[in-house]
């Protein structure tokens, strides 16, 4: 009995010890790369990254008077200049919209005279570099028109079909590739810190979401974007106030636009969808410039809007002159300019080349 005993004994040692042993090299597992660098794609210096390190450092930190609870660290993103390529040769859903309405054998035959028009007026803009006037609203009423009828799951699926085509300006990637790689890594980076992040776009909603599927670690119910009508397949002309979903039914796009989410509102629809304040804005253009006012302005806590400066040329389609625009508005305004050329040691990874 006593041989049993000291046995037992010995076995409850040796479990302790191989416990202790297991807790000893879990405490000393080195961190990974990307935890102990989350900006590793940033230059070493750029001011920029800075900034965001230093105020991230300071509204995680509770001693700090400018700590900021997980439920109020809240931040926006614009998506096109942003987050993605603006420009190859225009906007993506711009591009998504010629395609549908000039290329897609299975529609262009169908296609309206203003789709049609709307449609030219891209290739114009592609063109000439000039954005035809009227065009946001023109646009979007396009887009709406010319998916009338589809599933939401039918367009997001177009969506994402559309998006595995070839970049049109570079080698190496996709048109749905194309995400700057040292922004994807600032969402995380804020995430991995207790941040809730959007996307605000003036990109139609369901275009956003279907490109972005798989690409970011945005939830669909976090993506904010232009609107058009939803509908039942069996709606009809029955308002929404009297018809009743039934299990038959499924939503359609209704063929209706309903608003540009630029400038102010996106002011507006943070206000209505978000709730609250953000902390954080990230754009780059001047359709960004309200967004990035409301998050700086009266705030109670903390605050900081950051502008994209699209002046590098060899890796991106960079424009000088609107970078040189954007800088100066952020010395104006005290955004922060990140600079795509001096602030990123790649824009989207390695492989990928401009034609």
């Amino acid at each position: 009995m006593r041989a049993i005993e000291k046995g037992f004994k010995g076995l409850k040692i040796a479990i302790l010890c191989t416990v202790i042993a297991i807790s000893t090299l879990l405490s000393v597992v080195p961190v990974s790369a990307a935890e102990a660098n989350p900006l590793s794609l940033w230059t070493e210096g750029a001011t920029s990254k800075a900034a965001l390190v230093n105020y991230m450092n300071d509204i995680t930190n509770e001693a700090s008077p400018n700590y900021i609870p997980v439920q109020d660290r809240v931040a926006v993103f614009d998506l096109d200049g942003t987050l993605f390529c603006e420009t190859d040769p225009v906007y993506f859903d711009h591009m998504l919209l010629q395609h549908r309405v000039l290329e897609d054998p299975t529609y262009k035959n169908k296609a309206t005279d203003f789709e049609k028009e709307v449609a030219n007026k891209v290739i114009e803009f592609a063109e000439t570099g000039t954005y035809p006037k009227g065009m946001d609203n023109d646009h979007g009423k396009a887009v709406a028109s010319a998916f009338s009828g589809m599933t939401v799951d039918e367009f997001t699926s177009y969506v994402i079909k559309y998006r595995e085509t070839p970049a049109n300006g570079y080698n190496g990637m996709t048109k749905g590739d194309a995400f700057y790689k040292p922004m994807v890594e600032v969402i995380q980076y804020l995430q991995a810190n207790g941040f809730t992040t959007y996307i605000v776009s003036g990109t139609d909603r369901l275009i956003v979401r279907g490109l972005v599927a798989g690409k970011l670690p945005i939830l669909p119910r976090n993506i904010i974007g232009s609107d058009e009508t939803i509908v039942s397949n069996n709606q009809a002309d029955a308002d929404g106030l009297e018809y009743v979903f039934t299990e038959k039914d499924k939503l359609v796009l209704g063929g209706n636009f309903v608003i540009k989410n630029l400038k102010m509102n996106k002011v507006a629809v943070i206000a209505q969808e978000i709730g609250q304040q953000p902390v954080l804005s990230f754009g780059n253009s001047t359709g960004d410039a309200s967004m990035a006012e409301y998050v700086t302005s009266n705030n109670k806590y903390k605050s900081l809007a950051f502008m994209l400066c699209c002046d590098d040329t060899v890796r991106e389609n960079g424009k000088l002159s609107s970078a040189e625009k954007m800088y100066k508005l952020c010395e104006e305004f005290d955004w922060i300019p990140i600079s795509m050329k001096n602030d990123w040691t790649t824009i989207y990874g390695d492989g990928v080349t401009r034609k």
